[in-house]
């Protein structure tokens, strides 16, 4: 291995082949720190692209299930009444998996919010 340092093949390893070789090797760790940062970031983004599916996918299954009269529009009348009697509007609720949706189900909190 040290033979690789040796570029003047004189049997010695001088400060300059010394510095090339710390050179290579700190090229080498800061182009693979780059590439699993480059990763890192896509798994990341993809992850924040699926998180961002699924919330905008239940919110939106939660409005359409409160909606009953279709008019595009939730009161908090038509909130409350479904949190405290609808039981499919309850059960989605409660197995959404989503804090900030299931911070309906508890109708005193909407009056305060």
């Amino acid at each position: 291995a040290l033979a690789v340092l040796d570029t003047a093949r004189d049997g010695s390893i001088d400060a300059p082949e010394w510095e090339d070789a710390i050179e290579n090797a700190l090229s080498n760790k800061l182009a693979a720190r780059a590439a699993k940062r480059e990763l890192d970031n896509k798994k990341a983004a993809a992850e924040i692209e699926e998180f961002t599916g699924d919330f905008l996918s239940a919110a939106r299954k939660c409005f359409q299930l409160i909606d009953k009269d279709f008019s595009g529009t939730l009161t908090i009348d038509e909130i409350c009444k479904a949190v405290k009697t609808d039981a499919e509007v309850v059960s989605f609720l409660q197995t959404c998996g989503e804090e900030n949706l299931q911070f309906l189900l508890h109708p005193p909190r909407l009056a305060k919010a």
